[in-house]
C-alpha cells in the first residue's frame, strides 16, 4: 500500500498560488480557491473554464435577430430623446440656430441635410410639442429597440423621419403662377416644418406590422393613428403630410425585416433597406426635377 508523502506539496490555486485549494474544477480538474469557484450543474468550475464555456454557447436573440440582454437600457432611444431636448433647448436661446435646420421644399433643394435635422427640432414656442413627440418615442422605442436591436432601430427611426420630410415634399406645390405675396404665403414649398413627429409616425407603422408578424395585438395604436390623422386635418399647423410619410417608411421597413427575419433570409435585409434609402432619394429628386425651375428661381429671392 501507498501512502503519501509527508513531504508533497499541498494543492493550491493556479490563479491565486498562494491559496491551498482542495476542491478541483469538475471541467479541468484544476485546485481551485473559494474566490474563483463558480457553482455548476454538478460541483462547481473554475472562472477559466466558465468564461471558456460562455464563449462557446449561443447568444439568445429575438425573432428579428437583435441580441437578448436583460435589463439592457435602450440606448439609442434615450440618445434620440437627449439630442432632441438639447437642440429645442438651443432653439429657444437662437431663432437663427432654429432656422438652420428646419425643413421647407424650397430651402431643402439646395441644403438637403435638412431633410433630417429638422427631425430633431421642435417648435421652441410650444413645450407640449417636444413633450408629445418624446413620450411618444420613449414608450415606443422601450418595446422597439430591444425587439430589433440599436442597429436596426436606429435605421429605422433615422429613414421614417427622412420618408417625413420626403412626405411633405411629395404633397407639397409651388405657388402658381402668376407669382402674387398672397400666394407666396399660402404655399407649402416655403412653410418650414420641425418636428419629429414622422419619425415617431414610423415607430407606430412599423410596431404594428412587427406586431401582427408576432401574433399580437396593436388594436390601440389604430385608434391612436386615427385620432392624429383627424387632428392633421383640423388643427393648423400639423404637418400630416409628414406624418404620412413617417408612416408608409416605417410600415415599408418593418415590412422588409420581418420579411427577413429568419436566418437565411437575413443577409438580404441590409440591401433591402438600402432601397427603401434610393426610393426616397429618388422619389425627392424627381418631385424636384419636375418642378418649375424658372419658378423656383423668381420666387427664391422673395423667400424669407
Amino acid at each position: 500500500m501507498t501512502e503519501p508523502s509527508p513531504y508533497q506539496a499541498e494543492p493550491v490555486c493556479p490563479r491565486h498560488p498562494d491559496r491551498v485549494a482542495y476542491v478541483r474544477c469538475q471541467r479541468c480538474n484544476q485546485p481551485t480557491c473559494p474566490e474563483c469557484q463558480r457553482p455548476a450543474a454538478v460541483g462547481i468550475q473554475c472562472v477559466d473554464c466558465v468564461r471558456e464555456g460562455q464563449k462557446s454557447m449561443r447568444m439568445p436573440r429575438t425573432q428579428f435577430g437583435a441580441a437578448v440582454t436583460p435589463g439592457g437600457r435602450p440606448l439609442v432611444t434615450q440618445t434620440i430623446v437627449v439630442i432632441c431636448v438639447v437642440v429645442w433647448l438651443l432653439q429657444t436661446a437662437s431663432s437663427a440656430f432654429s432656422k438652420a435646420m428646419e425643413f421647407s421644399p424650397l430651402v431643402a433643394r439646395s441644403e438637403p441635410w435638412r431633410f433630417l435635422t429638422s427631425a430633431f427640432e421642435h417648435s421652441p414656442g410650444s413645450p407640449l410639442h417636444i413633450m408629445f413627440n418624446m413620450y411618444a418615442l420613449w414608450i415606443l422605442g422601450q418595446y422597439l429597440e430591444p425587439l430589433l436591436g440599436r442597429l436596426r432601430f436606429g435605421i429605422l427611426y433615422l429613414l421614417s423621419a427622412l420618408g417625413g420630410s420626403v412626405g411633405y415634399l411629395m404633397l407639397a406645390s409651388p405657388p402658381a403662377l402668376p407669382l402674387t405675396q398672397a400666394g407666396i404665403n399660402h404655399s407649402s414649398w416655403l412653410v418650414p416644418m420641425v418636428g419629429a413627429s414622422g419619425a415617431v409616425f414610423g415607430l407606430f407603422g412599423a410596431l404594428i406590422v412587427l406586431n401582427r408578424h408576432l401574433g399580437r395585438s396593436s388594436g390601440p395604436m389604430f385608434g391612436v393613428l386615427a385620432i392624429n390623422a383627424v387632428l392633421g386635418f383640423v388643427v393648423p399647423g400639423i404637418a400630416w403630410q409628414a406624418h404620412l410619410g413617417g408612416l408608409l417608411t416605417g410600415v415599408a421597413v418593418a415590412g422588409i425585416i420581418t420579411a427577413t427575419a429568419p436566418q437565411n433570409r437575413r443577409k438580404l435585409q441590409l440591401p433591402a433597406v438600402a432601397a427603401v434609402l434610393v426610393f426616397l432619394v429618388v422619389a425627392a429628386v424627381a418631385k424636384y426635377a419636375i418642378s418649375d425651375d424658372a419658378m423656383l428661381r423668381s420666387i427664391a429671392g422673395l423667400a424669407p
